[in-house]
């Protein structure tokens, strides 16, 4: 069985590949499955306290922008001290912030709970700190793979917590139901004993450079730039058909249900698409990868709208959109490490995650613009696709080499 060196105060101890793997993999989905339950909240916490859509959609678009501003640091923090650490810190900072969504009551408490702290949660206790503990932990050959089961299981994670958490709330009430998710979210602390620590493959990875020469060395390096802003592009996409889809369809005349198996459908086939693009990524050049997985969004967004909306058609596209849904990650998150090593992964990840949020913050936001304008939200479909296509020309120049300033000194990275 495969082992990785784990260096801790209390001396060296030979953890097995498949236990950091299995644990990273629990930690991604319950992190991730909880905070895709939001939706199922939305009626009854209204209802309750009076708030309206726009309130409650507002503090969780809060709470992406903090995901995505903490991201690097948390991914600094764990580069630095350890996954660990990182972890057991945002996993507690999550749960906090669940229990004062479910007993708070204000909308304060609302903004405090469901937008500061889980968003601070979730962006120090994510798959985005995981796949950190990953690339340190594996072989560079095998990194892309174990990057795609990262962003897999995350997906199950929707799958697994959404048909649960609404059997609790229909078992045992809303308020029960979020403090049920909090408990839950306490065993990642266990888990993440698995993934404490730094790799021996990190000790000897270049020189160790003050944070803002890193930052400033990183954004030197061209292709790092490019990723960077391509990856703003996907934030866009998936934040828009996510909130807009279901609303969109039902103005084209189709139910409601068709909108939520349809969202179902894109969590499904993401698993297979996540997968497949970590696999691939691991045997064809990743800037090429991901030049046609934004330009594949193009060309199934353009037939999705050219041909007639009916429910088969939704449903094929809901197909399509989840292969390529996420299958952006693993490539992102490999070619990161390829340009500056596995010691700096976390921090210049989270500082392209957060442009994927900012990117997720105006393609909701975009979204509720062009329909109050327009009373559609044609604008936007076609944005979507027109940023796509830059972003495709955006990954064309990309090269796969490490930055300067981050040579390699260990053997085989």
């Amino acid at each position: 069985m495969s082992t990785t060196n784990l260096t801790t105060p209390l001396g060296a101890i030979r953890t097995p590949l498949s236990f950091i793997i299995i644990a990273g993999c629990l930690i991604a989905m319950m992190s991730f499955g909880v905070r895709s339950t939001a939706g199922l909240f939305t009626l009854p916490l209204t209802s309750e306290f009076g708030w309206s859509r726009e309130t409650w959609g507002l503090a969780f678009a809060v709470q992406n922008l903090i995901w995505g501003l903490i991201q690097p640091i948390a991914g600094g923090f764990a580069d630095k001290h350890g996954t660990a650490k990182t972890l057991i810190i945002g996993t507690i900072i999550y749960a906090l912030g669940v229990l004062l969504l479910a007993y708070g009551g204000t909308e304060l408490t609302l903004f405090l709970g469901a937008g500061l702290l889980m968003g601070l949660g979730i962006g120090t206790a994510s798959f985005a700190v995981v796949m950190a503990a990953f690339g340190r932990a594996v072989p560079a050959e095998k990194r892309s793979f174990v990057f795609g089961i990262a962003t897999a299981a995350s997906s199950a994670g929707q799958f697994v917590f959404a048909p649960v958490g609404q059997q609790l709330i229909n078992g045992f009430g809303w308020q029960n139901a979020l403090l049920i998710f909090a408990i839950t979210l306490l065993a990642i602390i266990p888990l993440s004993f698995f993934l404490r620590g730094k790799t021996e493959h990190q000790a000897d990875d270049g020189r160790d450079m003050p944070l803002f020469e890193t930052l400033r060395e990183a954004f030197k390096h061209r292709s790092y730039v490019l990723l960077v802003a391509g990856f703003f592009v996907c934030g866009f996409h998936l934040a828009f058909v996510t909130v807009h889809m279901p609303a969109y369809l039902v103005q084209c005349g189709l139910s409601p249900t068709v909108g939520s198996w349809a969202l179902a459908l894109i969590g499904l086939f993401n698993i297979v698409g996540s997968l497949g693009a970590g696999y691939l990524a691991g045997r064809l050049p990743k800037q090429f990868l991901l030049a046609s997985i934004y330009l594949s969004r193009v060309v199934i967004t353009g037939l999705f709208l050219l041909l007639p909306i009916t429910e088969w058609t939704t449903y094929v596209f809901a197909a399509v959109t989840g292969l390529l849904w996420l299958a952006t990650v693993p490539p992102t998150a490999a070619l990161v490490t390829n340009f500056f090593g596995p010691k700096y992964m976390g921090m210049l990840y989270g500082f392209a995650f957060l442009s994927h949020q900012i990117g997720s913050f105006f393609g909701v936001w975009l979204g509720g613009v062009s329909f109050d304008l327009t009373g559609n939200y044609d604008l936007v479909w076609y944005l979507g696709m027109m940023i796509g296509l830059l972003s495709a020309a955006l990954h064309l120049p990309i090269r796969e080499k490490r930055a300067p300033h981050f040579a390699v000194i260990a053997p085989g990275e």
